[in-house]
């Protein structure tokens, strides 16, 4: 297999096979896979929508849920949906036992996209 180049990378093959979500929210979760991998090596489920979470509120702040909901990710169960579609396009390796289930009631989107924001 060619080396990656997220960077460069369009994710068309991953929206064509599945159009739920937009390619921009696939680099940011790439974003937040390669800080990740970068810090600890292997990771979880939470530690990964943590870093979606702060990563998500750093770049777009009140806009935050707005950016994402755009995008197509409504809940931390379209963020594992999205793992699995790397996984299955091999931009990502998949442990035995991952599944978007994982990512499921993780935290609640409007709470901690809308929240910090608040008065």
């Amino acid at each position: 297999m060619d080396d990656l180049d997220f960077e460069k990378d369009t994710f068309r093959d991953i929206t064509a096979k599945d159009g739920r979500y937009n390619a921009r929210a696939y680099t940011l979760l790439v974003d937040v896979l390669e800080y990740l991998f970068k810090e600890e090596g292997s990771v979880g489920a939470a530690e990964i929508l943590d870093e979606f979470r702060e990563r998500t509120l750093d770049l777009y702040g009140p806009m935050s849920y707005t950016v994402l909901t755009e995008w197509g990710v409504k809940c931390t169960e379209d963020v594992g949906e999205m793992m699995m579609n790397l996984s299955e396009s091999h931009r990502i390796g998949r442990e035995e036992g991952d599944t978007p289930e994982g990512f499921a009631g993780g935290y609640d989107f409007k709470t901690a996209f809308l929240l910090p924001y608040e008065e």
